[in-house]
């Protein structure tokens, strides 16, 4: 699992399959971030990971602060699938 930082609005909610960096990834939750008084455009924090890693995140058997920290720009990110359960 992953945190990744999206500068911007690729259009994707909880559940959406996306591309990082050559690999296909679940955005298992998101919380957007600077609506109000953030930055010039909206960041989506959102925790990544395998299909295979949500039950992991279901049970919360992982810690928060320990998960590697990337981000990119909104059209570096892929939409393969809006929802993939």
């Amino acid at each position: 699992m992953k945190q990744l930082i999206i500068h911007g609005d690729p259009g994707i909610r909880k559940n959406a399959v996306i591309e990082y960096d050559g690999e296909e990834y679940v955005c298992f939750g998101i919380q957007r971030q600077g609506e109000w008084h953030g930055p010039d455009r909206v960041q989506l924090w959102c925790t990544i990971g395998k299909e295979d890693e949500y039950e992991d995140y279901q049970r919360r058997d992982y810690i928060p602060n320990h998960l590697e920290t990337v981000d990119a720009d909104a059209d570096e990110i892929g939409v393969v699938a809006k929802n993939f359960l």
